[in-house]
């Protein structure tokens, strides 16, 4: 099914796979509030080979919430849309609600959030998301992969002194930070390399902040900030100092690669020295900089240096594949937490490379469900040719564990071989197979040639996950004027290239556009 969303913390709002409407309600630059008898409808398709299965809807909302109906196709779905936890008005919180697959239409299905006509209060919606009932979470990532795109920050600050009345302007604040996390920063705090100090918390949408400072010469400040540009990386960095990082994360004590880092907080102030990173789910990154001047101290790390190159990968083609559920095999090459599901005890997985390539190591990531469908013995080959295969490391009662649980194996290999083969010849016990994510590494000379030098340590704490060390090495940033790993596209509501991946929903979208136009 499309990614169904809506995501009002932004102006104007993100919409993927949907036509929004709206009767008594007001457009805030960082969500909808729906007043007192006022409704918000949100026109979405469905394609015809999940017609009729059951979907979920989550809303994120914050403050206080009013007497609320959500309708799908006319069908009350429920009366009482009420949010768990804290009541006050900066908290957000979400609710999921089942939409049962029995109301939907050829047409897809037509969602009305509704709220009293004697509310008090008025509903102020973040955001809203439709999913597979068996994928929930889906229309979430990617909302934030989209929101990702413009991750450039660009804030109007204020200053005063304590006791002041008069807010001073003050320098503004430009931040970018893609450390792999998908969520927005809740608070943040850094130090300079002259001793000043910040810390500030931003609001929901991250529409703004408040928070304190110290200078270099022990004076303090209020600061507060406000939104003022949002671009899309790297547009918004142009002469700026952009940190960019390769990073390792120490697993039962051996490193790992890891998630690259893009750094940028540039406060008007000088070079930052260390950064603090908590996000609105509670995951949290503290990074320690090695100052320019510092000599690097050697360290010794076991085994050669890896640089993944699944992006390398031009094809990937299995024995079989669960085509009508999308669980097919390219989702192994993506970073989501979608799947390959075969119907088989026993599978084939070949891998095409753009370029010969010489790899040292794969990992392998556990689906989302039955532990009993997780491969545990299977050997990974290589060939030049794709006729005459050549067995590069053989596996045997593998066991994953926990779900989404990633494993990665290392052997000896110096051939650059165009394709290679998973050839998995048992599961756990079930009776099929599946894989979350297949990932390639190569042994990386440059990154073995620096392996001692090392330009930050800090650590990662996932929510719900102990935390790992973390540590990473400086590399040239892109060229100002692009990079291939990004999106160049500006984000416009009822952009269809970005709102529908697929001909038959654009098609459909476009009818209902042209229908309320």
């Amino acid at each position: 099914m499309e990614p169904t969303y809506a995501d009002f913390t932004v102006s104007p709002a993100r919409l993927s796979n949907a036509v929004v409407r709206h009767h008594r309600c007001a457009v805030a630059p960082t969500h909808v509030a729906v007043g007192a008898g006022g409704t918000l409808k949100a026109d979405f398709t469905v394609p015809e080979a999940d017609r009729g299965a059951d979907l979920t809807l989550s809303v994120t909302a914050v403050g206080p919430v009013p007497p609320t109906t959500v309708l799908l196709n006319g069908k009350v779905v429920t009366e009482d849309l009420s949010f768990a936890g804290d009541a006050g008005r900066d908290a957000p919180r979400e609710l999921v609600v089942a939409l049962p697959g029995a109301l939907l239409t050829e047409d897809g299905g037509l969602l009305e959030i509704r709220t009293s006509a004697d509310a008090d209060d008025v509903l102020r919606l973040l955001s809203l998301g439709i999913d597979a009932a068996g994928d929930s979470g889906a229309a979430r990532r990617a909302m934030a992969a989209r929101a990702a795109a413009r991750s450039v920050l660009a804030f109007a600050v204020e200053q005063r002194t304590p006791g002041a009345d008069r807010w001073q302007p003050a320098p503004r604040l430009l931040l970018h930070m893609d450390c792999g996390e998908h969520a927005d920063p809740a608070q943040l705090s850094w130090r300079g390399t002259d001793g000043s100090e910040a810390s500030v918390a931003f609001r929901a949408g991250m529409g703004g902040f408040h928070g304190h400072r110290r200078a270099a010469d022990g004076n303090t400040f209020e600061l507060r900030g406000t939104l003022a540009e949002r671009h899309t990386y790297p547009d918004g960095v142009a002469g700026a100092a952009v940190r960019q990082f390769t990073t390792e994360e120490s697993h039962g004590g051996s490193w790992r690669p890891a998630d690259r880092l893009r750094v940028l907080l540039d406060d008007g102030g000088a070079a930052v020295e260390r950064l603090e990173r908590r996000d609105v789910r509670g995951g949290a990154v503290s990074l320690a900089f090695r100052p320019a001047a510092a000599p690097a101290l050697p360290e010794a790390v076991p085994g050669a240096a890896l640089r993944e190159v699944t992006r390398d990968v031009a094809e990937v083609e299995a024995s079989d594949e669960f085509a009508a559920a999308g669980e097919t095999a390219d989702n192994l090459l993506r970073s989501s937490r979608s799947k390959w599901l075969v119907h088989d005890e026993e599978a084939r997985l070949d891998f095409a490379f753009d370029r010969p390539t010489a790899v040292a190591a794969y990992a392998l990531t556990a689906a989302n469900d039955f532990p009993d469908r997780d491969p545990r013995d299977w050997e990974l080959q290589g060939s030049t040719d794709g006729s005459r295969w050549t067995v590069l490391d053989v596996r045997s009662g593998e066991h994953f564990g926990r779900r989404f649980a990633r494993k990665e194996y290392s052997f000896a290999n110096s051939t650059p071989y165009r394709f290679y083969r998973l050839l998995i010849t048992d599961n756990a016990g079930g009776t099929e197979i599946q894989l979350s994510r297949v990932q390639f590494f190569e042994a990386d000379a440059a990154a073995a040639a620096t392996a001692a030098v090392c330009d930050f340590v800090g650590f990662r704490h996932r929510p719900g996950q102990d935390p790992v060390a973390l540590r990473g090495t400086a590399v040239p940033g892109p060229p100002q004027g692009g990079d291939a790993e990004e999106p160049t596209e500006k984000i416009l509501p009822g952009d269809l290239r970005d709102a529908a991946r697929s001909l038959d929903t654009a098609a459909r979208l476009m009818g209902k556009l042209a229908q309320y136009l």
